[in-house]
């Protein structure tokens, strides 16, 4: 795991938070002081925080649970989409859909509509349908490419939450809360931070803020994944090695 340098964090703005009079008192402990009106967050805390949450993601997609990211505000869309892409994490940055964990078997459904659909071009039942038809089935097809095409892998409900901007996304974590699936968090000085079990007190409105704790968790992420495989290919290799072993030692028939 690298290490974070606190003038990276400086650089990008980590340390801003919000007006002093916008502040939830919970955020307290992370508040390093106030500057002309403007709460400054304690970026020493937010290194710990950080090392704290990159061992616990690390551990989870070592352990083959899937990370579901979650970030529909404008400057950090883009930044989530990538980064969770980069290590095939499911992500979603645009509206997220009601009772996405909750009612997950639902979700699941419409997610198999894409494939029937793809399926259907590909077997020609598609080309057999009237233009209308055909119209109404492909506008429907990116309607879900837009909104669930970026789960589309994650058959099972995700062995964590991650979160940029606590207020905004307030009912995917009430969904979490209710399956007691872990939440990680960007958290800033106006929300509350014992709404998630992993908080990283830090700047969720500017992009470059996003992007160097995204960058610095994804790298976690991928490196539980590296070991993973690493430690799949030790164990086949060493099965394979078994079976020869066995069949020397096994008694000849007469």
């Amino acid at each position: 795991m690298a290490n974070i340098e606190i003038k990276d964090l400086l650089d990008a703005g980590v340390h801003f938070g919000h007006l002093t009079r916008k502040w939830d008192p919970n955020m307290a402990p992370y508040i390093y002081t106030e500057r002309n009106g403007v709460h400054i967050i304690d970026l020493y805390k937010t290194v710990a925080k950080m090392e704290e949450s990159a061992k616990a993601l690390a551990k989870i997609a070592n352990s083959g649970r899937k990370i579901l990211f979650v970030a529909t505000k404008k400057q950090a869309k883009d930044i989530v989409a990538e980064k969770a892409a980069s290590v095939n994490m499911p992500y979603i940055t645009e509206r997220w859909p009601g009772g996405m964990l909750t009612n997950f078997v639902t979700i699941r459904k419409a997610v198999k509509k894409m494939s029937i659909i793809d399926r259907m071009k590909q077997d020609g039942s598609f080309d057999a349908l009237s233009k209308r038809e055909k119209l109404q089935i492909n506008r429907q097809r990116e309607k879900l490419e837009k909104n669930l095409g970026s789960i589309s892998d994650m058959t099972r409900l995700p062995g964590a939450l991650f979160v940029v901007d606590v207020k905004k996304e307030h009912i995917a974590i009430a969904e979490a809360q209710k399956l007691n699936i872990p939440i990680f968090a960007m958290v800033d000085t106006n929300s509350n931070p014992r709404l998630v079990d992993f908080v990283i007190p830090s700047n969720d409105d500017a992009s470059k803020s996003i992007e160097k704790i995204l960058t610095f968790l994804t790298d976690s992420v991928a490196e539980g994944l590296a070991n993973r495989k690493a430690s799949k290919e030790k164990e086949v290799a060493s099965k394979a090695k078994e079976v020869p072993a066995k069949e020397k030692t096994a008694t000849p028939a007469k």
